[in-house]
């Protein structure tokens, strides 16, 4: 089932002729003249979405919390920083169709009553800023944006404005903060950006991809999304692949399929590349938990683990890991756990804002740690102090920056401790090029 890339191959599809061509703008008529703003939220409320970009928030509900002060304006803002690690599957989207996007953005603002809306892209992604606002101008040409839309009364200018790259910035409130021209910190909660957002007026902060499913559930109907998927987690999925499997790529999955079938069928990745055996997979980018292989294909009940929010996450932290924003990051035994967890340990330090004490102390020490452990100076325990920082982190800072930086440390170490181990008891081994830990008797070790 294909809702957002069934036509993605298509070429020229980036194009708003051949895009209509194919279905595009239906959902603009039929929701502008047909329907009520809260008729398109209620479908988008029964479709069970949820949102894309990691947290997995029912969309249509965080709609409704939006506040509706009499004469005072309302904004949709389309969070398209994509800064996590892991994770590419947005801004293929809007590069290779992005009239999904902006479709999405007219249907969504209609519900939500806002008349000025925006898309902020992180500023490496230039030449996705520039597809989009050709794709936008041919929009406003075809009488789709602009005053009184399709005769409707509806007025919606939209603009999409370039991110100064700070992974800090795909935070709701910092990307709020950087939109109105300052300093990208995150902000205090409450008040909650549906009360005081963008400039101080109710703002609803949506990822690309929970924007770009609205057309199709205007479509077709909240219900028949709902049918897609299965349990809470309806729908489809844009999945990120990349590591060591042999089709890493961009795939949109219904929801539900079990987790081996993912990495392992033809259909999806095609299994680890020849000769080599899974070791562990991060499932939902980097600040999610990594799980060993032995618990990413079956959870501590022994069931099949499924691509879900509810199937990934079972067993919460302790033997399970997030869906989070779809970045699979696949790892063979060649991978060198404590390597891998200091390259997110260092990203997640240098990207820290500096405003919370606990983050801006504990991400660099947990940095000079594993640079420590990993250069053969670790000591016996610094592995232990490594999960102390942690804990001091998690859960004492204003955004999830310190949750995402100390759940992936807290993890590797929780299923893979005998690595860290290893490295601190035989310096002298871990530090040759291309050393490897083999885990005695684990199921993907040789």
């Amino acid at each position: 089932m294909k809702i957002l890339t069934e036509h993605i191959d298509v070429p020229n599809i980036e194009t708003i002729d051949v895009f209509m061509k194919h279905g595009g703008y239906q959902a603009v008529t039929k929701a502008l003249k047909n329907m009520s703003p809260d008729e398109v939220t209620e479908e988008v409320k029964k479709s069970g979405l949820r949102g894309r970009g990691g947290a997995g928030f029912p969309v249509g509900m965080k709609w409704s919390f939006l506040a509706k002060p009499e004469g005072v304006p309302r904004y949709l803002v389309c969070n398209a920083d994509e800064s996590e690690p892991g994770t590419f599957k947005d801004h293929y989207l809007m590069a290779k169709s992005p009239h999904t996007l902006i479709e999405g953005m007219i249907v969504s603002s209609f519900a939500l009553g806002a008349n000025t809306s925006y898309i902020y892209v992180r500023g490496e992604l230039m030449y996705v800023i520039h597809i989009l606002e050709k794709a936008i101008q041919e929009a406003y040409d075809k009488g789709f944006l602009g005053k009184n839309i399709l005769g409707s009364g509806y007025d919606l200018d939209l603009y999409v404005q370039p991110g100064g790259g700070a992974y800090i910035c795909g935070e709701e409130t910092a990307l709020l903060e950087s939109l109105e021209g300052k300093r990208g910190n995150p902000r205090n909660k409450p008040p909650f950006p549906a009360v005081k957002g963008l400039w101080q007026c109710p703002t609803v902060v949506n990822n690309v991809e929970s924007i770009s499913a609205t057309s199709w559930i205007v479509n077709n109907g909240g219900d028949a999304y709902a049918a897609i998927g299965e349990g809470r987690s309806t729908g489809t999925k844009l999945i990120s692949v990349s590591g060591h499997v042999k089709k890493p790529g961009v795939y949109e999955i219904p929801l539900g399929i079990t987790v081996e079938d993912f990495i392992f069928s033809e259909e999806w990745c095609g299994g680890i590349r020849d000769g080599h055996k899974l070791k562990a997979v991060i499932a939902g980018g980097s600040s999610v938990p990594i799980l060993p292989a032995e618990l990413i294909l079956t959870t501590a009940n022994g069931e099949k683990r499924r691509m879900t929010y509810e199937s990934l996450s079972d067993g919460g932290f302790a033997t399970g890991t997030m869906l989070g924003s779809g970045g699979f990051i696949v790892m063979d035994e060649t991978t060198c756990i404590v390597h891998n967890t200091l390259t997110f340990a260092s990203f997640y330090h240098h990207e820290s804002c500096g405003q919370c004490s606990p983050c801006r102390e504990g991400t660099g020490w947990m940095d000079k740690v594993l640079h420590r452990i990993e250069s053969g100076e670790g000591r016996k325990e610094d592995v232990d102090l490594l999960v102390d920082v942690a804990k001091k982190i998690e859960g004492n800072t204003i955004c999830p920056l310190g949750d995402a930086a100390s759940w992936p440390v807290a993890a590797a170490i929780r299923h893979f401790r005998d690595e860290f181990e290893w490295h601190i008891e035989h310096p002298e081994l871990a530090t040759k090029p291309g050393a490897v830990y083999m885990r005695p008797g684990a199921s993907w070790s040789n």
